[in-house]
C-alpha cells in the first residue's frame, strides 16, 4: 500500500515543570518518535534526547524504506549504545519511555516502551488501538485489584514497569504491532502521559471527529492541557490517502488480537457486566447492585431447560394426535358392536 500523510503537527509544552524532559523527532515523512525522560533535572532530558536523536541518526545512515522487526531492534540497540555512553555510573539511573511510528508500504509499525501512548483513532468510529501502558497501575487493573477509573487517581500511577535505561546487560524490549487497516481520514496520535491529565479517550475521539482543520484541533488540545502539571508532548498525524497495491491482501492486521492493544484487554463478560450495571437504576437506598451471572455455566443451564421444555411440548402434541386418531376408531368400533347387539335383541 501507499500511504500519504497530511503535514504532521506537534505539541511540545513544558507544563508546570522547570525543565523539559520530553523529546520528539522525525525522519522524512515515515518515522515519528516521542520519548519522556525520567531521573531528575539534567538526567531525564539527556535520556529522552539521546534516544530520539540516535534513532534518527540510525535511519539516516541506513535509509530504511520498509521496516522489519529485526531492523527496528537494530535501531534500538544503536540508541541503547548511545545511551550507555551518557551513563555516569550512579545507582539511580536516568531513563526514558519510547514510542515510535513508522509508515511504509506494509502499513504502520507501532512500538513502545513505558507509559507514553500511541493511538489509532477513526473519526466517527472510535479508538482502534491504544498502546498498553507498561505501568504498575495497569498491571493492578489487569489483575482486578483496582478499577479502570481508579488508575487515573492511584497514588502510584507514575510508576512504570519498562523504560530504556543505560548500562543494563538485559535490554528492555518494546511491544511491536503491525497495523494494516489504515483508511483515509484516520489519525495516529502519540503522546507523553502529561497530555492525558485532563483528557480521556471519548474526548480525544470527539476532538478528532470535529469538522475543523488539524491546526484548530492542535490548538484545542493545547488549550485543554494548558494547566497540566507535567510536560506534555504529542504528534498528530492524519492519513491523507491510501492506495492499495498488489499483495496487500496478504498483510495481517494485528489490532484486533494484539495483547499490547489496551482496547482488547477488557474481557467481553466484564464489559457485559459493566453495561448491565450502568443500565440499572439505583435508588438512594441501594448500596449494592446485583447483576445476573453471565458466566458460561449459567448459559448452558438456560439452554438445557429450554430444550427440555420444547421436547415436552412436542411429546404432548404427538400423544394427543395418537390418542385422537386411535381413540376415535375404538369409539366407532364400540358403537358398531352396540348396534349389532341391540338389533339381535329386537329380533
Amino acid at each position: 500500500m501507499k500511504i500519504d500523510l497530511f503535514p504532521p503537527l506537534s505539541i511540545y509544552e513544558i507544563g508546570q515543570r522547570t525543565n523539559q524532559e520530553d523529546a520528539i523527532a522525525q525522519w522524512n515523512s515515515q518515522l515519528f518518535v516521542l520519548c519522556d525522560g525520567m531521573g531528575g533535572h539534567e538526567k531525564g532530558e539527556v535520556a529522552s534526547q539521546t534516544v530520539s536523536t540516535s534513532l534518527v541518526e540510525w535511519f539516516n545512515t541506513n535509509s530504511i524504506l520498509s521496516l522489519s522487526d529485526e531492523q527496528l531492534r537494530e535501531a534500538l540497540e544503536y540508541a541503547y549504545s548511545q545511551l550507555d555512553k551518557k551513563d555516569n555510573g550512579e545507582l539511580k539511573k536516568m531513563g526514558t519511555t519510547f514510542t515510535l511510528l513508522f509508515f511504509d508500504n506494509q502499513g504502520v509499525t507501532a512500538a513502545h516502551i513505558g507509559d507514553s501512548r500511541i493511538y489509532h483513532v477513526r473519526p466517527g468510529v472510535g479508538v482502534l488501538y491504544q498502546s498498553r501502558d507498561h505501568s504498575l497501575v495497569f498491571d493492578l487493573f489487569q489483575t482486578g485489584e483496582i478499577s479502570y477509573e481508579e488508575m487515573a487517581t492511584h497514588p502510584q500511577k507514575n510508576i512504570i514497569t519498562r523504560a530504556m535505561t543505560p548500562g543494563l546487560e538485559n535490554r528492555t524490549h518494546p511491544d511491536i504491532i503491525h497495523i494494516t487497516d489504515v483508511q483515509q481520514g484516520d489519525y495516529f496520535y502519540i503522546c507523553s502521559d502529561g497530555m492525558l491529565e485532563q483528557m480521556d479517550n471519548d474526548e480525544l475521539v470527539s476532538l478528532f471527529s470535529l469538522s475543523v482543520s488539524n491546526e484548530e484541533k492542535r490548538q484545542q488540545l493545547i488549550s485543554a492541557t494548558v494547566h497540566n502539571k507535567d510536560n506534555h508532548t504529542a504528534w498528530i498525524i492524519q492519513i491523507k490517502n491510501v492506495i492499495k497495491e498488489t499483495g496487500d491482501e496478504e498483510l495481517v492486521n494485528e489490532e484486533s488480537t494484539a495483547r499490547c492493544n489496551a482496547v482488547n484487554l477488557i474481557p467481553k463478560k466484564v464489559q457485559e457486566i459493566a453495561e448491565a450495571v450502568s443500565e440499572t437504576e439505583l435508588t438512594e437506598e441501594d448500596d449494592v447492585v446485583v447483576v445476573s451471572d453471565v458466566s458460561q455455566p449459567s448459559i448452558k443451564k438456560k439452554v438445557f431447560w429450554t430444550k427440555l421444555l420444547v421436547m415436552l411440548i412436542v411429546l404432548l402434541v404427538v400423544l394427543f394426535t395418537v390418542w385422537h386418531f386411535f381413540g376415535n376408531d375404538t369409539e366407532q368400533e364400540g358403537h358398531s358392536k352396540y348396534h349389532e347387539h341391540y338389533d339381535e335383541i329386537i329380533k
